[in-house]
């Protein structure tokens, strides 16, 4: 009830002494009950942390210590001894339980990674996203390679390397709307080497390739960079003048059939001469993709009726 002073009257007590211990508690006592708060207001700030319980657990036995000590100070004047004593084993049950549930969540704690842990993780991570953006750049040019080669393979004839018979027509077709929008002139030439079926079955088809290959260079060598040159056919090729009238491209066209008529192929000891066949026709208005190919056919196939190695 208070009435207990085992530890004699505060007015026996040195003054320095009384000041040390009511200092000494009143400063531990305020340093506990504030802890508590702090580790409840951090409990309620972070809902990650995976043991919220086991700091309430602490907030409650610092607060019971801040308890204890307020008490100590009370009892220099009035002795309250069973309320500390009641106080101290709350405390101590407490502290207890607590010992023991951190002993238990020790494997749990030693888990959790360490500063140094984390950094090398970073490291880690930092260097795995580097060899995967190395990655993704060696894969992208892989892709742009690849791209770039299946673009070439749409629209380039596999055996002499130079337009096939779809993108040469695309872009006919895209001459002539320009002409046409423009009123510009535009010629084609459609191109055939003559007798050269007769050149597979005396040589054979390998000897027929190499003639194809061969007349592709030569026409590609006599072809001005802005015209365009493509294999429509088995021995047929295609030639779009753009800002050519029919003409000059007659003058080109004798150009082309010049070198082809000059050109040997050398195959198995064999020298093979090849000539061959052309028809010029020029767009005129209202002329679509098909009149346009059909007028080059039929000169053609005049070069032809008038013995070959001709330009009509």
């Amino acid at each position: 009830d208070g009435s207990l002073m085992p530890h004699g009257h505060c007015l026996e007590w040195r003054h320095d002494l009384l000041l040390l211990h009511v200092g000494g508690d009143i400063a531990t006592s305020l340093a506990y009950l504030i802890i508590p708060f702090v580790l409840i207001r951090l409990v309620m700030l972070r809902n990650d942390l995976r043991f919220n319980w086991l700091f309430l657990m602490f907030a409650g036995f610092i607060f019971f210590c801040g308890l204890t000590h307020i008490l100590n100070t009370i009892n220099i004047w009035h002795g309250y001894y069973y309320i500390e004593g009641l106080i101290k084993t709350i405390t101590g049950l407490i502290s207890m339980f607590t010992a023991v549930v951190l002993w238990r969540l020790l494997p749990d704690a030693v888990a959790i990674p360490s500063h140094s842990d984390l950094e090398e993780k970073v490291i880690a991570l930092q260097r795995a996203e580097k060899e995967l953006a190395d990655a993704n750049r060696v894969l992208e040019s892989k892709v742009a390679e690849r791209t770039k080669a299946l673009q070439k393979q749409a629209t380039t004839d596999a055996l002499t390397g130079i337009l096939n018979r779809g993108e040469i027509m695309r872009i006919l077709t895209i001459e002539i709307e320009r002409a046409t929008r423009h009123n510009l002139a535009l010629s084609i030439i459609m191109l055939d080497l003559d007798h050269f079926k007769s050149i597979n079955d005396n040589f054979g088809h390998q000897a027929g390739d190499k003639v194809l290959i061969n007349s592709a260079k030569v026409l590609q060598d006599s072809n001005r960079k802005t015209d365009f040159l493509g294999r429509i056919g088995g021995e047929e090729f295609l030639i779009i003048l753009p800002n050519t009238d029919a003409e000059k491209a007659k003058l080109l066209a004798e150009r082309y059939r010049k070198n082809i008529e000059d050109n040997y192929s050398i195959i198995a000891e064999n020298t093979i001469q090849c000539t061959c066949s052309i028809g010029v026709a020029e767009l005129a208005k209202d002329d679509v993709l098909n009149d346009l190919l059909s007028k080059a056919d039929v000169a053609l196939y005049a070069a032809k009726n008038k013995g070959r190695n001709c330009v009509m």
